[in-house]
């Protein structure tokens, strides 16, 4: 996830030195939607009488004030492993690695009975370098035997210079601003389905670019969402 979310926003600066800003119509934006697609999952949750489908990653890019959201959902298939012993995996990270490339270190932080607050610091390199340290919280749900849910909330994003040190609110370059991500893992035949969704507040397109640079976006993150779950098949597949 944390590849798909960079290397989308990385292509939208016009001059990587810019700093952004966040501003409270763009973070008022950011919670409608977040409200209107966590409502939807909620429904979704409580409706789940079939089997996730596979499906190759999609999404969409909209333009709010100040800023852009991207939303992108993608599945994969766990060959070999249970429901328990997957979630008993996700809530036991690697701390000392191998991590997906553009993960630096994970530490976990807190841990509750169905909840972990966990540091990652994460790059990329695309157009530019970016480096963030990052807190998220998440919460793990039950849905019966055969099923369950995650939700991950990041609740601190620190963009660092070149230096290692985090830059303060307002001198950051608005590549990421926001983050949330809903899982879902259902048991069946031979393996656990994993789905994948992703919610991501970044800076705005700038203006007279959209043509040019929406495709970009859009295609840059539909490959690093490919390459986040081709990640989770090959380190959690029995």
């Amino acid at each position: 996830m944390t590849a798909m979310v960079l290397a989308s926003c990385l292509v939208i600066a016009p001059r990587p030195a810019d700093a952004a800003t966040l501003t409270a119509a763009t973070v008022a934006a950011w919670n409608a939607c977040v409200a209107s697609t966590e409502a939807r999952i909620e429904r979704e949750l409580s409706s789940w009488r079939r089997s996730l489908v596979v499906e190759d990653p999609r999404g969409t890019t909209t333009d709010v004030d100040g800023g852009l959201i991207s939303q992108w959902r993608g599945s994969v298939f766990l060959p070999g492993i249970q429901l328990d012993a997957l979630l008993d995996r996700l809530r036991h990270p690697r701390e000392h690695g191998p991590h997906q490339e553009d993960v630096l270190a994970v530490r976990v932080l807190n841990r509750g009975t169905d909840s972990l607050d966990l540091f990652i610091r994460m790059t990329r390199t695309k157009i530019v370098t970016v480096t963030y340290d990052t807190v998220h919280h998440v919460e793990y749900r039950r849905h019966g035997p055969m099923r369950a849910s995650s939700r991950s909330v990041a609740t601190r994003i620190t963009e660092l210079d070149d230096d290692g040190r985090g830059k303060i609110p307002g001198e950051d370059r608005g590549f990421l601003w926001r983050m949330n991500a809903y899982w879902r893992y259902e048991q069946v035949r031979g393996g656990v389905i994993v789905d994948l969704e992703s919610l991501t507040l970044s800076r705005g397109i700038p203006l007279g670019m959209g043509t040019v640079v929406r495709p970009l976006v859009n295609r840059i993150a539909r490959e690093s969402m490919a390459r986040t779950l081709d990640n989770i098949r090959r380190t959690y597949s029995s």
